[in-house]
């Protein structure tokens, strides 16, 4: 039998060490990406199943009530993460959660993470306001990341009104 872990060790990870193994979302998650590094109670980084990530790029966030919290820095959503490793959304939540189809309750993003997502995502789209601004025009693929960074702008402010 396998221990928790191992599967992150021969991918390339050095593991993770989580107590209370009980099949858990993160325990279900970690041993499915490579480079996982523990970096504090409940928080993880790791490389991103999407692309080739030579440095991690993907955020794990455990929260107390089981469920979990990915950012991809690299633009991928968590469904895409989450796809990439043969996951859905609904791993992402305990199994009591899923089982009693309940909402899960929301906790309160801390205002400094807000903060950093805003930021980010505001820096993109006064780089792209700059450019319009010099009379360039926006390749497709830009507009649609300032679409992105408008989206999660949004979501932010969502996060920050609950």
């Amino acid at each position: 039998m396998s221990t928790p872990g191992a599967a992150a060790t021969a991918r390339g990870g050095k593991g993770y060490t989580h107590h209370n193994y009980n099949g858990s979302p993160v325990d279900k998650l970690l041993p499915l990406l490579s480079g996982v590094r523990q970096t504090g109670a409940g928080r993880w980084i790791a490389r991103s199943p999407c692309r080739e990530d030579r440095t991690p790029s993907l955020s794990i966030r455990e929260l107390n009530d089981g469920r979990i919290l990915l950012n991809d820095f690299g633009g991928a959503s968590a469904a895409e993460v989450l796809a990439a490793v043969g996951l859905t959304l609904a791993d992402l939540f305990p199994a009591t959660e899923r089982q009693h189809h309940q909402a899960p309750t929301r906790n309160r993003v801390p205002a400094p993470d807000i903060l950093k997502i805003i930021d980010k995502e505001a820096a993109i789209v006064a780089i792209a306001a700059a450019d319009i601004g010099n009379g360039f025009d926006l390749s497709d693929e830009d507009l649609a990341r300032v679409q992105v960074a408008a989206e999660r702008i949004a979501d932010a402010r969502r996060l920050y009104e609950h």
